[in-house]
């Protein structure tokens, strides 16, 4: 089965805030699949697509990601739904006897995912994996950590719509480049593009570029500490943001571009009147692996 394009559009929904007349709107993308999230759909649609369409006599999805990875778990689902099987390249070998005690790695488990657990140092070169991975299985469809290369890109393009045409900003956390780059490339003219760094890569800003002609973007650090830290602040943020819109953020990636979209609009960074459409990339199947870690240090949780 093909991964096809939801019957009905992606809801965009309004967060009211009074600044300036600033008008405040979250795309709701988390919605578009129960186990494919957001902006992985997009990633993967025409990786899976175009992938199948070439009818492999023995199709093999393989991918990277760390412990709670969204893409680990969009990967696993996707195959899963295609009746494709799937192999999961995990950072860090210590997990190797505790992957039941991981919300992700069960959840990838359970749609068939076989999971190969590596150090962090043959992760660092994953060129090289890569390269003995291609040669092993040389029918598999290999797709980077994040999802992030060129039809990644051209899947991000179906996240914009004439929906989405009236904005003046558009707002998405990044981490990999790849949406950031697939909004940049693909929006009106006249839209400004904001990219949320929730990783410090110094290398990014390359990155997208080689995805993307257009430099209708800007990189704002949103690291809070680190990839994939999560603060006691961002817990508050998250949690208040939840009871008074009804709408749940992760921690890594929507949460922490949130919480930086308030805190410019308090700055004044958004001229008067101004229309911000942020991108709800999904992603919530951490948040159980996050509120794991929470309860360790006997901190609040994530609602």
């Amino acid at each position: 089965m093909l991964l096809k394009a939801p019957a009905e559009p992606i809801p965009i929904q309004e967060i009211s805030i009074h600044h300036k007349n600033i008008k405040l709107f979250i795309k709701r993308e988390d919605l578009i699949h129960p186990q494919i999230s957001g902006n992985k759909y997009w990633k993967l649609f025409y990786n899976i697509n175009n992938y199948l369409d070439e009818n492999p006599e023995n199709p093999y999805l393989i991918t990277f990601g760390g412990a709670f990875s969204n893409h680990i778990a969009a990967v696993s689902a996707a195959g899963n739904l295609s009746g494709v099987p799937t192999l999961g390249m995990i950072r860090g070998e210590e997990l190797e006897n505790k992957w039941r005690d991981n919300p992700t790695l069960l959840f990838a488990k359970r749609n068939g995912m076989n999971l190969k657990f590596v150090t962090r140092e043959e992760y660092r070169h994953k060129e090289k994996l890569t390269e003995f991975l291609q040669n092993g299985f040389p029918e598999a469809l290999i797709i980077p950590e994040g999802g992030t290369n060129e039809e990644a890109v051209e899947g991000i393009k179906m996240m914009l719509n004439d929906q989405t045409k009236d904005f003046d900003y558009l707002c998405t956390a990044v981490g990999t480049g790849g949406t950031v780059a697939g909004i940049a490339k693909f929006c009106e003219d006249n839209q400004k593009v904001i990219g949320f760094k929730v990783v410090d890569d110094a290398s990014l800003e390359n990155k997208i570029l080689e995805l993307t002609s257009g430099r209708n973007f800007n990189l704002i650090d949103s690291y809070f500490g680190g990839y994939g830290k999560i603060k006691d602040e961002n817990i508050r943020f998250i949690n208040d943001f939840k009871q008074k819109y009804g709408i749940p953020l992760e921690p890594v990636y929507t949460g922490k571009m949130m919480q930086k979209v308030f805190e410019l609009i308090d700055e004044d960074y958004f001229p008067e009147n101004s229309r911000i459409l942020c991108f709800h990339t999904g992603g919530l199947q951490g948040i159980e692996g996050a509120n794991l870690l929470l309860e360790k240090q006997n901190r609040n949780l994530i609602i």
